[in-house]
């Protein structure tokens, strides 16, 4: 029996609406009463990892920010990280602002952004049905340069960059690539998400990616929490759906790619589940019980 499970967040343990379902949340207890440890492996930020995985209940440890630090739930510390430094988040800053595109700082305890705009439009919605210490924290400031400037004792995980347009996102992603010492994610594809506008359904749709220190992945982390813990890498599931999954779903002993995922993810995987609205996660797991 596999001894870790990784699971990532936004597409593959919740569905459209970012909500974790009961089937799910059934098949997550049943995986950890069966001695299996569960590890949530997102892109957000601490605070809104933490907030999901106290959610479910018993779980250990959460990969947040791409893989930038290593969260233990039980002690409550970091206990791994390679965050951006302060100078180079300055400089990704300078370059979003002079190309008028769309970014979101993310820090370990919040989302700082400009406007409510994609992603950050969804975690708004999402925060409609928490309570507010399980609210993700979204920081709107005008004048971001001088807020990353002042802040004192707040980690800068990774950056959004985001925009509807395809000539656009890619004019600036070619920018991107010319800082030295950090990772530009290559995203091929459209993200879509879903809202509510009152008893109507509205699709987020925008083209994205993530900016985070080099080396910042989140097989690598799993990788160091395999080694923390004495369990062999070949004894990791990993479920995804996206470009940031790539290399846990490549490199685990057994990777699931979700229905929802980009073709990409879906032919390296070692098998495909159901989508993220029809409980692909309970599918995958209830397998291997």
């Amino acid at each position: 029996m596999y001894k870790l499970i990784a699971i990532d967040l936004d597409g593959t343990l919740l569905n459209s609406y970012g909500i974790v379902s009961d089937e799910n949340k059934k098949i997550l207890k049943n995986a950890i009463n069966n001695g299996i440890e569960i590890v949530l492996a997102s892109g957000r930020s601490s605070n809104s990892v933490k907030n999901i995985a106290n959610e479910l209940g018993n779980l250990k440890y959460t990969i947040c920010g791409n893989g930038s630090l290593v969260y233990d739930l039980q002690n409550e510390e970091i206990i791994y990280d390679k965050f951006i430094d302060k100078r180079k988040a300055l400089q990704i800053i300078s370059i979003c602002e002079q190309n008028s595109i769309y970014y979101n700082v993310y820090t370990e305890n919040m989302v700082i952004a400009k406007t409510l705009e994609n992603n950050v439009l969804f975690y708004h919605q999402e925060n409609a049905n928490k309570t507010e210490s399980k609210k993700t924290k979204i920081n709107l400031v005008q004048d971001i340069y001088s807020y990353v400037s002042n802040l004192k004792n707040e980690n800068i995980l990774k950056f959004t960059i985001s925009d509807r347009s395809n000539i656009i996102f890619n004019s600036i992603i070619r920018k991107l690539r010319e800082i030295k010492n950090i990772d530009v994610l290559d995203v091929a594809h459209m993200s879509r998400k879903i809202i509510k506008s009152g008893t109507e359904d509205v699709s987020l749709e925008y083209y994205y990616t993530e900016i985070t220190n080099e080396g910042v992945d989140k097989w690598n982390s799993i990788k160091w929490l395999c080694s923390k813990l004495g369990i062999s890498e070949t004894d990791v599931m990993a479920i995804g759906d996206n470009i940031n999954d790539k290399l846990m779903i490549e490199n685990a002993g057994l990777g699931i790619a979700m229905g929802n995922s980009n073709p990409f993810i879906k032919s390296i995987a070692d098998k495909v589940v159901a989508n993220n609205n029809e409980d692909g996660v309970a599918e995958a797991i209830s397998e291997i019980l």
